[in-house]
């Protein structure tokens, strides 16, 4: 919870908490380009990993410190103190965990089949560990056996190199690690097996039924040497006997024995799949083919460096450049590849798929956060890959038997969160001119929209209520208020795409009914209100409360009556006219961001980076400090905007202030820096906020650029004077995505006192297609 003064409004005295007074920078000063700190999001609940992968690899392979509890999200947490070994698959800044796949632990001394405790590593196989280098593409750490463990991979493929000391040694597969809530909750393993080939493979394949229930993991792993002997160890750890080559089961693990592990280091190359163990073996033929590791890691860092260099800042202190580089580097490892080198993918349908040469599928579509900043950055900085994904999510749409998606992982449709958000990232696409086969999506897109009959998981509960009632009732469905407001933004977002298949008439009507967030707002007490079946109120009405009955469930999704009051995006002046008009919508904001940060004591931990009520560090209303645009008060934006840029981020692995969620906190960053952000992703523009850094310089594709810069820019300086678009005088408080993607300079000026800029109504951003 925050202190008293970061409640302060950043108008008059409040800027004071920006920082200290600093003389006026007229330009830039050269800097050095920043390096990604792979340790920020670390620790906190960031839920972040500093393992190596490609930008959007398949692979992610990293060291696993944990595998219990909600801190363990992502396998590694900086504080843990010990190391388990180092798994091929990770989840980046998710809030529920899952993958872990394929555990490989190299040791010395006897040999033990479990981790042991957290806080007991003598107990079981974990290590503490101690010169720990992450950089992207690569991983080194010394462990206390003595060995030296380096990391690196391609996409599809994992590659390890340990140096040994002189002596005996083991490398231990545990191919019973997975993620868990608890350590002793028994996760539900099946048809897992261990095959050892003459040649000295080993293969193996499991199903897991976590997070992404019943998902497949192949692989395929080759060792640089032979080892002296090989044991193999069924369910519950049995040795099976001497000279077994393979084993099946449930929870599986096999050691590989060195007499003498010293001298030549022993690497391990490991390909996977999610169709099977051929695709694995085929990762392993087409991209690691041999045992040169530096030509690997050269090739992998060579990558990051051509995609984080597509956008560079100067101005700013050397932290604020780091997280800008950490944030654009988190921005890049989610979506991941989910296609086999032969086009092969699991789509989810629970079918085997071959795409057309040249596509990739994707998973790790964390949907409900990154429709909202994640995917609209893409679409700037990887317009080719945003494309590819579009292309991706229509496919998805249908194969799956629930429609558009919310949260797809490995070939599985989780249901997580709420919504079917996969439609706001169509039609923000179908927007920005990204081709693609849009009316293919459309039926069953259509069947998501009006077809009671189409089954229902959790994310789309309360459908039947939704049609008939236009809000659903808090007395019948968990979440109600959230879900009426969502499920309002994506028939907003279906118009668009209904418009697109030639669906004129369901355009009409579900851009009427994306109006439907009104009937869960009672203007009489200007809250998002539960109501009930019988078209009532909660009368005991608490806003910081998370449900009128907090014992059976919450009527909101990850917030409070508080932040879900400013959830809606897309009709921003109709929502000013349901609080009373402009001024009465400005107070309502200055109360949202001043009032005292009190959560009841069943608030999710989600609820965090409290300023007043308003939770940065969760996504229903991150776009909420923009909102003062559009009633003519966006001098209050660009001052807030500033203050979380600073406060809420830093260059440390605690250094995100909620879970980064597959990006979306780190592309909030790495947008609002530049000075703009999308409010609505679905209207494809932008509304400007308050640059942090002197210069940027973003790489559009098909040799554009876009270059920002922020003269008279500094500490005590948020405030933007005017904004010139390549060289002409720019007073809209707003920018096309069709003008930004066309390069140029947009430059602003900025002060230390707010101005007119903007606030004129014909300057304010449009919403639901109308001007201020």
């Amino acid at each position: 919870m925050l202190t008293a003064n970061r409640r302060q409004l950043l108008t008059g005295a409040g800027v004071a908490a920006l920082g200290a007074a600093l003389p006026i920078r007229a330009a830039a000063q050269p800097t050095a380009a920043a390096k990604p700190d792979l340790f920020v999001g670390t620790g906190g609940h960031g839920h972040t990993f500093p393992g190596p992968s490609m930008p959007f690899g398949m692979v992610q392979l990293g060291p696993d410190t944990n595998n219990a509890g909600w801190d363990a999200c992502s396998g590694y947490h900086v504080d843990d103190g010990s190391i388990m070994g180092f798994s091929h698959t990770h989840l980046s800044g998710t809030g529920i965990g899952d993958m872990l796949d394929v555990l490989v632990v190299p040791t010395r001394g006897p040999l033990h089949l479990t981790p042991g405790a957290v806080g007991k590593p003598d107990e079981g196989y974990r290590q503490r560990f101690s010169d720990e280098v992450a950089e992207p593409g690569y991983y080194r750490v010394k462990l206390e056996s003595g060995v030296l463990a380096e990391l690196t991979v391609t996409e599809r493929t994992g590659l390890h190199r340990y140096h040994f000391p002189a002596g005996a040694g083991h490398i231990l597969i545990d191919f019973a690690h997975c993620k868990q809530e608890k350590p002793d909750e028994p996760i539900r393993i099946e048809n897992a097996s261990l095959d050892l080939a003459a040649d000295g493979m080993l293969t193996g394949s499991r199903q897991v039924f976590r997070w992404a229930q019943g998902r497949h993991i192949h692989f395929a792993l080759q060792l640089s040497r032979k080892p002296n002997r090989v044991e193999f160890f069924g369910d519950g750890d049995v040795a099976l006997p001497k000279g077994a080559k393979a084993a099946k089961g449930q929870r599986l693990k096999v050691a590989f024995f060195f007499d003498e592990a010293g001298g030549d280091p022993i690497q391990i190359r490991t390909g996977i799949s999610a169709v099977d163990v051929a695709g694995a073996k085929a990762a392993l033929a087409g991209e690691a083919t041999d045992w040169h590791f530096d030509a690997a890691r050269a090739a992998a860092s060579k990558a990051w460096a051509k995609e984080l260099s597509s956008v560079s800042v100067s101005g700013g202190t050397a932290d604020q450049r780091t997280i800008m580089a950490s944030a654009l580097y988190h921005c890049l490892l989610a979506p991941q590849l989910f296609t086999d080198r032969d086009g092969r993918t699991m789509g989810l349908d629970g079918k085997v798929h071959t795409l057309p040469q040249g596509e990739r599928a994707f998973t790790a579509y964390s949907l409900w956060d990154t429709y909202r900043a994640l995917h609209p950055l893409l679409t700037i900085i990887q317009p080719d890959r945003a494309a590819m994904m579009t292309r991706d999510l229509i496919r998805q749409t249908q194969e799956s038997p629930y429609g558009p998606p919310v949260w797809p992982l490995q070939g599985k449709e989780t249901g997580c969160m709420i919504g079917w958000h996969a439609v706001s990232v169509l039609a923000e696409a179908q927007a920005k001119g990204i081709k693609a086969d849009y009316a293919a999506a459309w039926p069953n897109i259509r069947r998501r929209a009006f077809d009671r009959t189409m089954p229902d998981i959790d994310s789309t509960l309360g459908r039947g209520f939704y049609y008939d009632l236009g809000y659903i009732p808090a007395d019948k469905i968990w979440e109600s208020v959230s879900r009426t407001q969502e499920y309002a933004y994506d028939d907003w977002a279906m118009a668009r795409l209904a418009q697109a298949a030639g669906a004129a008439e369901d355009a009409l009507t579900l851009k009427a009914r994306s109006r439907n967030y009104r009937n869960v707002i009672d203007p009489k007490i200007g809250f998002a209100r539960p109501r009930f079946a019988d078209g009532s109120w909660w009368q005991d009405y608490d806003p910081i409360q998370i449900g009128h009955d907090p014992k059976r469930h919450r009527d909101y999704t990850e917030a409070n009556g508080w932040q879900a009051t400013f959830l809606t995006q897309h009709d921003v002046y109709g929502m000013i006219d349901h609080f009373g008009g402009d001024s009465a919508f400005e107070k309502k904001l200055d109360a949202f961001f001043n009032a005292p940060s009190t959560l009841p004591d069943n608030a999710p931990p989600d609820i965090s980076g409290l300023v007043g009520q308003y939770a940065h560090g969760n996504e229903p209303d991150q776009h909420a400090a923009y909102l003062y645009a559009y009633c003519g008060a966006p001098h209050k934006t660009q001052a807030m905007v500033r203050r979380l840029l600073t406060q809420m981020y830093k260059a440390a692995p605690d250094g995100v202030i909620g879970n980064d969620d597959c990006g979306q906190m780190s592309a909030w960053f790495v947008l609002s820096a530049l000075g703009f952000y999308p409010v609505d992703p679905v209207s494809a523009l932008y509304v400007l906020g308050s640059p942090l850094f002197d210069e940027a310089s973003v790489d559009l594709g098909n040799g554009r650029r876009l270059s920002v810069k922020a003269t008279g820019n500094g500490p005590d300086r948020p405030y933007v004077q005017s904004v010139r678009w390549n060289g002409r005088p720019h007073d809209r408080n707003w920018i096309s995505h069709a003008d930004l993607v066309q390069g140029g300079e947009l430059a602003f000026e900025m002060g230390a006192e707010p101005s007119r800029f903007g606030t004129a109504p014909q300057n304010r951003p449009p919403s639901f297609d109308r001007q201020g």
